[in-house]
C-alpha cells in the first residue's frame, strides 16, 4: 500500500517522538532551573500538565504540519518553524489553565521556563536528526527506488535524485531501455537491466517504487508501464511527457526535482498508516506477552514430541519482494521441509504457488494407525488454534508484517507467479487477512486467494481491518469449539 508522501502531517513521526521527548526533558528541567529539586509527577495537577501538554503538542502537529519540509529547512527557517511551533503549543496550554480555572496554583515562571527551554532542545535535537538523516542519503532509507531511463538523461535523473533524496529512498538500481549498458554504473548507481529484462528484474528483486523519466525524443515504454501496473508496483511517470496512464489511483506528487503522475492500487494517508501502525505496535506488545505465557505451556510438549528448537524461523517474502524471517512455534518434524517435495503431488493446490494438505504428516504427533485411524498431537492442536502463529508478534513488531495483511509466501512459491500474482505483495504481509476469515480451509484455488488479496489492497482502510480482526476472534474460537 502506498503511502503519499506530499502535504503530509506525520510525513516524518520520528520527529515528533523526539519533540514529545524534549517537551518533558524541558518540563523537569524547569523545576531544576528553579531549585525544586522535586519529582513533579508526584502532584497530580503537575501530572495532568505534563499529559495536556503532550496532547498539546501532538494536536498542533496534526492541524499544523510543523515537520512539512523540514529536511529542505536551513538554520533560520528552522528556528522559525521552533517558535511558531512552541508558541502555539504554548497558547493552547495558557488557554487550558485559563478554562481549568487551576492556573492559579501552576507556577507561571516554571511555564515560561518551560517554554524557553523547550525551544533550544528541540531546535537542537531536530538539527541533529536533520544531520542523521541527510547522513542516510548515500544508502537511502527504507523505500527502494527503481528507475527506468533511457542513456541520454541518465546521468541527469540520477545526479538530481541523489542530490534531491533526502534519505527518502535506497537506489535499488536503474534501467536504460533503449541501450544495453548492463554491468555499467552512472553516479554510482548498478545499470541492472535494459528494456526487455527490467519487468523481470522488478518482480524478483526487493523494489517499492519505480520511477519513470524519459527523454523528449523518446516515447514512454508503453507495455512494461502496462506490466509493471498488473504487478501492483508503485510508479511514477514524469509529467513532462505524460498522455494518458491507466491505473488504479492517480495523483500528482513531487519525486525529488520531478513533478510526476503517481500510479498505484491504492494508497493510504500518514494518518491512516499511522493508525494501523499504532494498532500493530499495540498488538504486538500484547502479543508478545501472550508468546511468553504460551511458551511456559507449549515449549515442553513441542521438545518431548519432537526434540529440537522451539521456534521455527522461515525466509518468506514481504512488502514488494523485501526478504525477511517470519517466526513460528515449531509444529512439524526437523525433517519437514526435506519431506516437502514428496508430499506435492498431495498438495490441495496443484499449482505449487502455496501448499496446503488436509492431514499433513510432517506435523508433530500426526500419524496414520495401521487401521487407518488418524492420529493427531501437539502439532496440530497449536496450528487448529492458531497457536503457532503468536511469535509472528514479534514480526510485528519489528515491522516485518502488520497484524492484518496478505499472507507472506515463501520464496519458492514467488518463482511460479504470474504478473497479476504479484499485486499481493504490494503491501506488507500481516498474520492474518481477509482469505483467512473468508474460509482458507476451503479455498484450494489460489486464483481465488489472489482476488480476496486484491480486493482487500484495493479497498482498505483502518475500519476494515477491524473488521477482519474481529472475524479472526470468531474463527479462532469456532475452531477452538469444533475440537
Amino acid at each position: 500500500m502506498y503511502k503519499r508522501e506530499s502535504g503530509g502531517w506525520l510525513k516524518h513521526y520520528d520527529f515528533l517522538l523526539l519533540d514529545m521527548i524534549c517537551l518533558q526533558i524541558a518540563f523537569l528541567l524547569s523545576f531544576v532551573v528553579l531549585g525544586r529539586w522535586m519529582n513533579p509527577y508526584s502532584h497530580i495537577l503537575y501530572r495532568k500538565m505534563a499529559l495536556y501538554l503532550e496532547l498539546a503538542d501532538v494536536v498542533v502537529v496534526f492541524f499544523f504540519d510543523s515537520f512539512s519540509g523540514v529536511l529542505k529547512k536551513g538554520y533560520y527557517r528552522n528556528f522559525v518553524s521552533t517558535i511558531q511551533h512552541a508558541a502555539i503549543v504554548f497558547a493552547l496550554f495558557v488557554l487550558y489553565l485559563f478554562l481549568s480555572k487551576e492556573g492559579q496554583l501552576y507556577s507561571r515562571l516554571s511555564l515560561v521556563i518551560t517554554f524557553i527551554l523547550y525551544i533550544f532542545i528541540t531546535y537542537a535535537v531536530r538539527e541533529l536528526r536533520k544531520r542523521e538523516m541527510r547522513k542516510q542519503m548515500e544508502n537511502g532509507s527504507k523505500a527502494s527506488l527503481f528507475i527506468v531511463t533511457t542513456g541520454d538523461v541518465a546521468g541527469q535523473v540520477v545526479d538530481r535524485m541523489l542530490k534531491n533524496n533526502y534519505a527518502r529512498y535506497r537506489m535499488a538500481g536503474m534501467a536504460v531501455v533503449d541501450n544495453s549498458v548492463i554491468g555499467h554504473k552512472i553516479h554510482g548507481v548498478d545499470v541492472v537491466a535494459d528494456a526487455s529484462t527490467a519487468l523481470s528484474y522488478i518482480c524478483h528483486t526487493w523494489v517499492d517504487e519505480v520511477l519513470i523519466v524519459i527523454s523528449d525524443n523518446q516515447p514512454y515504454p508503453k507495455k512494461l508501464i502496462d506490466q509493471l501496473i498488473e504487478t501492483g508496483v508503485t510508479i511514477h511517470l514524469n509529467l513532462a511527457k505524460v498522455s494518458n496512464t491507466s491505473g488504479k489511483k492517480q495523483f500528482v506528487e513531487e519525486i525529488g526535482p520531478y513533478t510526476v503522475l503517481t500510479t498505484t492500487m491504492n494508497y493510504a494517508s500518514e494518518r491512516q498508516l499511522l493508525i494501523k501502525r499504532v494498532m500493530d505496535i499495540a498488538g504486538g506488545l500484547v502479543g508478545c506477552l501472550l508468546t511468553g505465557i504460551i511458551f511456559i505451556f507449549v515449549a515442553p510438549a513441542i521438545y518431548i514430541s519432537s526434540p529440537g528448537p522451539i521456534f521455527f524461523a522461515q525466509e518468506r517474502v514481504g512488502k514488494n519482494g523485501r526478504k525477511f524471517k517470519m517466526y513460528k512455534f515449531r509444529s512439524m518434524y526437523m525433517d519437514a521441509e526435506a519431506r516437502k517435495a514428496e508430499l506435492m503431488k498431495e498438495n490441495k493446490l496443484c499449482d505449487g504457488k502455496m501448499f496446503k494438505m488436509d492431514f499433513d504428516p510432517r506435523v508433530i504427533g500426526n500419524k496414520i494407525l495401521p487401521d487407518g485411524t488418524k492420529k493427531t498431537g501437539i502439532g496440530d492442536f497449536i496450528r487448529r488454534t492458531s497457536l503457532d502463529e503468536f511469535p509472528q508478534f514479534f514480526n510485528v513488531l519489528k515491522g516485518d508484517m502488520s497484524i492484518v495483511g496478505t499472507r507472506p509466501p515463501l520464496v519458492s512459491e514467488t518463482e511460479l507467479y504470474e504478473l497479476h500474482h504479484y499485486a499481493r505483495l504490494s503491501i506488507k504481509p500481516g498474520i492474518t487477512g481477509l482469505w483467512q476469515v473468508s474460509g482458507r480451509s476451503d479455498i484450494t484455488d489460489f486464483e481465488e486467494v489472489v482476488r480476496l488479496d486484491r480486493e482487500y489492497i484495493d479497498n482498505w482502510n483502518v475500519g476494515m481491518d477491524i473488521k477482519i480482526l474481529l472475524k479472526t476472534v470468531a474463527v479462532v474460537l469456532k475452531k477452538d469449539g469444533s475440537m
